[in-house]
């Protein structure tokens, strides 16, 4: 029998995406209809007055293993970063970064222009652009007396 180390932060991740994926389901969204994959990459989603933008850290990538798609309202992240050993010499005695396939999946609001969406993908960060809609920008109205 070998004796595995606890690792509190394998733990913590671990509940995280079990919750991640309560709220998946709890949204319309079926462990069926994603693969997790081995690794989440961190993303930061915040909203301007005419677009939301999201900016996901993906180092080591190359902008061609990065998927993105939309399907009913959902925008899905999909990628893989691979382990590369070219070095066969080599003793690795830690390996920290986490490797293999990833889908991070975020519902949009019915407010926003799905047609326009663009992706750039510099120094290993994503940042998808999603302008609002026209109709969903806030209006000043004049109040007449």
């Amino acid at each position: 029998m070998t004796l595995v180390r606890w690792n509190p932060m394998r733990e913590l991740m671990s509940v995280n995406e079990q919750l991640s994926r309560f709220l998946d389901e709890s949204f319309g969204r079926s462990p069926s209809d994603v693969d997790y994959g081995t690794w989440s990459p961190a993303v930061d989603l915040r909203e301007e007055p005419d677009r939301f933008i999201l900016q996901a850290d993906l180092p080591g990538m190359k902008k061609e293993d990065i998927e993105i798609s939309v399907e009913n309202s959902v925008l899905s992240v999909r990628g893989e970063r691979r382990f590369e050993q070219e070095v066969k010499k080599e003793t690795y005695h830690r390996i920290e970064r986490a490797y293999g396939k990833f889908t991070r999946a975020f519902t949009l609001p019915s407010r926003v222009n799905a047609e326009a969406i663009t992706a750039n993908y510099k120094d290993g960060t994503l940042e998808v652009v999603i302008p609002k809609a026209e109709e969903s920008k806030p209006k000043r109205v004049a109040v007449q007396g």
